[in-house]
């Protein structure tokens, strides 16, 4: 299984109705992910100087498209398509996103992007497990893990349940599995790199306190984040591997949100 950005200018989010209002913050939002995907620049979430280029978001739009979540499914309001999600499709001209990196002091990533084999477990009180290619109890988490990654422009493949079988690894058990273990495992999944991720539930901080680890050029680099949804802690995950790889600084310290 794998997943990537098919267009790094691209963007999709989800919006309620095509009124011109809700696609403006389409826009918006949209505009932010092509920026970091495009430069692999994590560290460019919420960045302050974006907020001049999302209000004129607009201008930077090459094409857009909608798709009806609910197609096929009676319309349930007088208005016919107010309260309906969309997947609003977004591309961006290139050009015009390579100018707004430039000045922000970046560059498009346009080296080779490794595929990531990505090993997260989760824990939620006695319930440990690791998120799998193909098994049921992670149906969720792959989803997530896999939107993550298209969202950020990367590949990324997880384990099967066989391997992890094979391997005798264990969810509460993969945080203190040395890379080197891990390697052999990554590139019989299809990656060339292990990025681990330790996910614990937290009743204090009402989300999921993450801990992130990659081995590159020699050193391993670590990162954290608390108190998030998982999706959340998969986008800072795999972007936060993006933004090392594409040398755009270490994601670092902890972060809370």
């Amino acid at each position: 299984m794998a997943a990537a950005g098919a267009d790094l200018y691209r963007a999709q989010t989800v919006v309620t109705g095509q009124g011109e209002a809700n696609r403006i913050i389409g826009f918006a939002s949209g505009l932010e992910d092509v920026l970091i995907k495009v430069s692999g620049a994590q560290k460019l979430a919420g960045d302050r100087r974006l907020a001049a280029y999302k209000s004129n978001a607009r201008s930077f739009v090459r094409a857009f498209s909608y798709r009806d979540q609910f197609l096929g499914k009676p319309i349930r309001d007088e208005q016919g398509t107010r309260d309906r999600p969309y997947d609003l499709t977004v591309d961006f001209e290139e050009k015009k996103i390579d100018d707004i990196l430039k000045a922000l002091g970046l560059k498009p990533w346009v080296s080779h992007r490794p595929r990531l084999a990505v090993f997260v477990g989760m824990e939620n009180g006695p319930r440990a497990f690791i998120v799998t290619a193909d098994g049921a109890q992670s149906d969720l988490q792959r989803d997530a893990l896999l939107a993550a990654a298209d969202r950020r422009g990367m590949n990324i493949v997880l384990p099967s349940m066989a391997a992890l079988a094979k391997s005798g690894l264990e969810g509460a058990k993969l945080e203190t599995v040395p890379s080197s273990t891990l390697a052999p495992l990554a590139t019989e999944q299809g990656g060339e790199l292990a990025l681990v991720g330790h996910l614990v539930w937290s009743d204090r901080e009402l989300g999921w306190v993450t801990r992130w680890r990659m081995d590159w050029q020699g050193r391993t680099r670590r990162w954290q984040i608390r108190g998030v949804t998982f999706d959340e802690a998969f986008r800072r995950g795999v972007g936060g591997a993006a933004q090392i790889l594409s040398d755009n600084g270490d994601p670092g310290g902890r972060v809370r949100r």
